[in-house]
């Protein structure tokens, strides 16, 4: 077993308000191997993107803060970093892709300068050498008449272009970490397979590690080896992928699956998720999901649940986590 390349450690960020502290990401855990793929799971405001955000270095001061916690990369730390030092980091060892290419790209510059920019400055190529390195990019992601495309803006491309160009960006500098922050959710489901597909390629040719964030387990079935699930700030399942569809030991895990449709086989109702996420300006002692969930007991109102082991590398955070495991499997959803 090859040496994490990635660590974070019980990761705590939060932001302050005029209602208080919001408690964003708390004692978040993972690490990443070389190419290796991990998928961080959960619904808007549970805490992922702020997490991805940790690791680069750019939750906004203030209002952000982080509170607690370890990122390592290479076991070198990255909390309390200098920018100096972050900045050689960023982009040329660990990237990121965001989620909205039309707000992450510069309107007024040409796509052409704006690649050639990152090449310029983290690997110190010369113009024309910069230029045929972008025009290389944009052909790796399939970006026809790469070279004669350079001089055109953002708006000229269509979204799954941008969608496109924004992954060439990432990969400008060969970085062996890939975030991808729902890269595909404002695309339409044809260009959001062709992105799966393209990010999955690209894997397996430039051995890249990548921690793809999304709100949709069926967007990651074919494209990780492991997935954590979080829910209003915490890891409440961490498990291998196949595992995780086989055996969903946390409720909401299992609604979460029980809300993808299924092709074929057995026709069943979508199974939403009733009710709303936890106030997390509100700091719970109690499980955080118990309000919604179908296996409630009076100890999850009463008592946090600790993640703790249902199988190796399997955590769950529930109190009820061996009955829900028992559960029959959602055999339909499972890659």
């Amino acid at each position: 077993m090859s040496e994490p390349l990635l660590e974070v450690s019980q990761l705590a960020v939060g932001f302050d308000t005029d209602e208080g502290p919001v408690h964003a990401v708390n004692d978040i855990s993972f690490t990443l191997r070389e190419g290796e793929a991990l998928a961080i799971v959960g619904e808007s405001g549970s805490g992922k993107s702020v997490t991805a955000l940790s690791i680069m270095g750019l939750v906004p001061s203030p209002p952000g803060r982080v509170d607690a916690g370890s990122v390592r990369y290479k076991g070198r730390e990255l909390l309390g970093a200098s920018e100096r030092d972050l900045r050689r980091i960023r982009g040329r060892e660990i990237a990121m892709i965001y989620q909205d290419p039309m707000t992450s790209l510069n309107p007024a510059l040409t796509v052409g300068r704006q690649i050639t920019e990152i090449v310029r400055h983290h690997l110190g190529l010369d113009r024309r050498q910069a230029a045929d390195r972008a025009a290389e990019l944009l052909t790796l992601v399939g970006i026809p008449n790469a070279a004669g495309r350079l001089g055109e803006h953002p708006h000229q491309f269509s979204g799954g272009q941008r969608q496109r160009i924004l992954i060439a960006m990432a990969l400008s500098c060969d970085p062996a970490v890939l975030i991808a922050d729902e890269p595909t959710t404002a695309l339409d489901v044809t260009v959001q397979a062709q992105i799966i597909e393209l990010v999955k390629d690209l894997r397996e040719r430039l051995g890249m590690a990548i921690v793809w964030i999304t709100h949709d387990l069926g967007v990651v079935a074919g494209l990780v080896d492991k997935v954590t699930v979080m829910y209003s700030g915490y890891a409440v399942e961490q498990a291998p992928l196949r595992e995780l569809f086989a055996q969903p030991s946390h409720p909401y895990t299992v609604g979460l699956l029980r809300s993808l449709p299924t092709f074929g086989g057995d026709r069943r109702r979508l199974t939403p998720i009733p009710g709303s996420p936890p106030d997390q300006a509100r700091r719970v002692e109690s499980c955080p999901f118990a309000p919604r969930c179908d296996w409630v007991i009076d100890r999850c109102r009463e008592e946090f649940p600790a993640l703790a082991g249902v199988a190796p590398d399997h955590g769950v955070a529930c109190h009820r986590r061996d009955e829900v495991r028992d559960t029959p499997p959602l055999a339909a959803a499972a890659p």
